[in-house]
């Protein structure tokens, strides 16, 4: 009787373990379509045999557990490849949007408007007095002014486009972290290993997983069951266990990080606007002053790798000063608050005049992890590298940025060009108003100082300007009343400019004291006034300090970048104040002169110092420079398409090899289902003759 009971028992568990296997090969049937499900197989055990005669004697198998096919080292592999390709491919999808707007082929742009800006320059050359040829300069102007403005404001629209998908990402990012760390804790309950398996709750988690390597580049760490680990690249954890942590999009802030030895207790403050992170090196220990004593430090826009430099290739230092002499830095004015304690040399701050995103935690401050790209072009391993928020930030910042940046420079270089010429130039007409349209932040600050809050401060040098003077009436040159400014009128000689040394204050003051008789020099708003006193008019000469263009007297254009520049109104209200002729050796602006018109059409072909925060200055035409631009957006725009489809490849790759490895088959399952089958019936076929021999033997007592 034991030995037909076994046999019951051996049918028993046969007919439970295949009919297991013939459910897990129905669920992954059901399931071949389905993303992110890895194909399930039933590990069968040999139940322990029996001693006996004629030798050990097998009591059957069972079905031990259900387990899934799976590679965790090619996953691995393709979460890293899976989001770089999405950081590729989110940046390629927005550079071709950059790509036509700066596409001339097709429709005139920049370049074509700019040729014609110099070409009226030419043609009014040819007719100095000629106002058909000033009408036809201004309205070109206006084309030239409008589509450098569209360039830019373009771009900045792209730049505001980029914040709201980079909130959208981070939100969508925390939602799957979440998610992760909850079936973490369902898998924790559920999950034993090697008896029950929690498959689909596994597969759940892998697919979240690789949701948010589409987000940002992870790593993750598999200890079993629900000791599993998230994190990026740089090692920030994400999901631990069933611990969430959480990332955040937060606007423009600044942060210090003081020596031990320092006991500053002041803030920092900064207004502006930029694409860039800067850090603050203090390198000279000392107050937070308006005068000497300050504190000096060095800026760095890649998180200290680089310094700016100055003419000389030194690090450029600046001094920490209180808000009413902010310091201007690149984009920004920075100015310290607060402060009753010295600044030690090796405080640090890092100011972020831009949204980013934040890693928080739930002990720590937030920690910036915004991507950052280095000025030698690599990224900062320390920071995001991949996935749409790695794409979107980089594109915002260090391509949009940089287009900005380069767009910003060739529209001041043109402004100033064009502005340093005219502003020695005369019109049709004498003066009787200078306005200038640069403006300060303190009139007795020396324009040159980095707080002075001057557009032009680097332009400056020492040097003077020369003021002729003419009775209204008549036209005539006044001899006597003319010449250059004296800065020094108790010291014998001509004193001339020192952009080191003098203010705003000192101009006008000069300029009264050398010509106060014939002109009245005002500040208005901070910005520098001229105007003739009754029976006088008056002209401007050469110009060896650049004050006339830095101040914004006698100019062509207002403004100092691509967002700003526009034709000065009154030059537009009177085309006559448009300078094609210069005061000549005899003191006179004759009506066909046209020196000023033919070196500004000149500036076609003429090569220019153009330099941005991460460029090293070149000397081109300004033609060329756009032209650069250009190349430099098709270039990207073909290395981005390159490394989408190069990332995408190796993904596939990944992905088809994960597939064959978990992946379900078909006609595999329907083997399989075949085979459990038959297994099934023959375990039905023992059972039944299990139960005939019992019926013999129950036979025989009778």
């Amino acid at each position: 009787m034991a030995g037909v009971t076994s046999l019951l028992n051996m049918g028993q568990l046969s007919l439970l373990a295949n009919q297991t296997a013939i459910q897990t090969t129905g669920n992954n049937i059901a399931n071949v379509n389905t993303v992110g499900y890895s194909r399930q197989a039933v590990r069968f055990e040999e139940y322990p045999a029996l001693d006996g005669f004629p030798g050990q004697i097998g009591t059957g198998a069972y079905a031990a557990e259900v387990y899934r096919y799976f590679n965790g080292f090619v996953e691995k592999s393709y979460l890293d490849k899976a989001s770089q390709q999405s950081r590729w491919d989110s940046q390629y999808e927005m550079l071709q949007s950059v790509e036509s707007l700066f596409n001339e082929s097709t429709t005139p742009g920049i370049n074509a408007a700019m040729s014609q800006f110099f070409a009226d320059w030419q043609a009014l050359s040819q007719r100095p007095d000629d106002k058909a040829s000033r009408d036809a300069l201004l309205s070109h102007s206006d084309n030239l002014v409008k589509l450098l403005q569209n360039a830019e404001s373009n771009l900045r629209v792209m730049q505001q486009q980029m914040d709201q998908y980079l909130k959208q990402e981070v939100t969508e990012a925390n939602s799957l972290i979440k998610q992760i760390a909850e079936l973490n804790r369902q898998i924790e309950m559920h999950d034993d290993p090697g008896k029950n398996n929690a498959n689909t709750l596994i597969d759940n988690r892998n697919l979240l997983v690789r949701q948010l390597s589409q987000k940002l580049d992870v790593d993750v760490v598999d200890n079993g069951s629900g000791k599993f680990t998230v994190v990026t690249k740089a090692g920030h954890t994400l999901v631990d266990g069933v611990n969430a942590f959480s990332l955040d999009y937060q606007g423009p802030q600044s942060q210090q990080s003081l020596v031990p030895n320092s006991n500053f207790d002041g803030e920092i403050h900064f207004d502006g606007s930029d694409e860039y992170e800067y850090t603050l090196d203090v390198v000279q220990s000392g107050a937070v002053t308006s005068g000497a004593g300050a504190a000096m430090f060095r800026v760095s826009l890649d998180g200290g790798k680089t310094w700016l430099k100055d003419e000389t290739g030194n690090d450029r230092l600046f001094a920490a000063r209180p808000e009413d002499q902010k310091v201007k830095v690149q984009g920004l004015d920075i100015y310290f608050s607060g402060a009753t304690q010295n600044l030690e040399a090796g405080d640090r701050f890092t100011v972020t005049p831009k949204s980013g995103v934040y890693w928080v935690t739930p002990t720590t401050s937030p920690l910036n992890i915004s991507p950052q790209t280095m000025a030698d072009g690599t990224d900062n391993p320390r920071r995001i590298t991949g996935g749409t928020i790695g794409g979107f930030m980089i594109f915002r910042d260090t391509q949009v940025g940089r287009y900005v940046d380069r767009v910003n420079a060739l529209s001041e270089s043109l402004i100033w060009e064009v502005n340093r010429l005219h502003s020695q130039g005369a019109g049709l007409d004498h003066m009787s108003v200078m306005s200038g349209t640069y403006g300060v932040a303190d009139p007795s600050i020396a324009l040159g100082s980095d707080s002075s809050g001057l557009a032009w401060l680097n332009k400056l040098e020492a040097g003077n300007f020369s003021m002729y003077v003419y009775d209204a009436n008549s036209g005539a040159y006044l001899s006597n009343a003319s010449g250059p400014l004296d800065f020094d009128t108790a010291t014998p000689g001509i004193q001339n400019f020192d952009p080191t040394v003098h203010s705003l204050n000192d101009v006008r003051d000069a300029l009264n004291n050398s010509f106060g008789t014939y002109v009245t020099a005002d500040i208005v708003d901070n910005k520098l006034v001229v105007r003739s006193n009754s029976g006088y008019k008056f002209g401007v000469g050469a110009d060896s300090a650049g004050l006339l263009a830095g101040l914004g007297l006698n100019t062509y254009f207002r403004g100092s970048d691509a967002s700003t520049i526009a034709v000065r109104p009154d030059v537009r209200s009177d085309t006559n104040f448009i300078n094609a002729g210069k005061v000549n050796g005899g003191n006179e602006a004759n009506e066909g002169d046209n020196d000023t018109a033919t070196a500004i059409a000149g500036l076609a072909t003429k090569e220019v110092t153009i330099a941005t925060t991460f460029e090293r200055a070149s000397s081109q035409t300004l033609s060329e420079y756009y032209s650069a631009i250009v190349a430099t957006v098709g270039a990207d725009t073909a290395s981005t398409k390159f490394n989408a489809a190069y990332t995408a490849t190796l993904a596939k790759d990944l992905d088809e090899r994960q597939s064959a490895s978990s992946g379900v088959n078909l006609d595999e399952e329907m083997a399989s289902l075949v085979k459990f089958q038959h297994a099934y019936k023959a375990a039905a076929k023992l059972v039944t003759t299990a139960d005939q021999m019992m019926q013999t033997l129950l036979g025989l007592k009778q």
